[in-house]
């Protein structure tokens, strides 16, 4: 059928043509709304998963922060994060990856005796 406009297969109604515009359109703005709706949720669920496996995935070093970086009290000289006065502190602790506290490279103290990271608090370089 041929309209009076002289294209094809329309129907004479002025909003024929406008309303499957419209429709697709719509249909496009859903479907692009759906996709970011997606990809933001994605996003977030690995995000929020890393920062709790990071979390998991750290452990309490005593004796290896630096005057001032401990992370929390752990006796006296120390009343929260930042406290510690003495570089190793053996009463202070910091978080490390799990597994490394052990193996951490530590300069000697004063006498040359080898220093190492413990999971217990240390009797050494207490302030006092």
């Amino acid at each position: 059928m041929i309209a009076a406009t002289g294209y094809p297969f329309e129907t004479g109604r002025a909003d024929s043509g406008h309303n499957q515009e419209k429709g697709m359109t719509m249909s496009y703005q859903m479907k692009s709304l759906a996709t970011a709706g997606a990809v933001a949720a994605a996003f977030s669920l690995h995000f929020a998963g890393t920062a709790a496996a990071d979390e998991m995935a750290m452990e309490k070093c005593y004796g290896v922060a630096l005057a001032g970086q401990n992370d929390c009290a752990a006796g006296p000289g120390t009343t929260c994060a930042g406290t510690s006065s003495v570089d190793y502190q053996g009463n202070s602790f910091k978080l490390v990856p799990a597994g490394t506290c052990m193996t951490m490279e530590l300069p000697a103290d004063m006498g040359g005796m080898a220093r190492m990271g413990s999971m217990e608090p240390l009797e050494r370089d207490i302030p006092g």
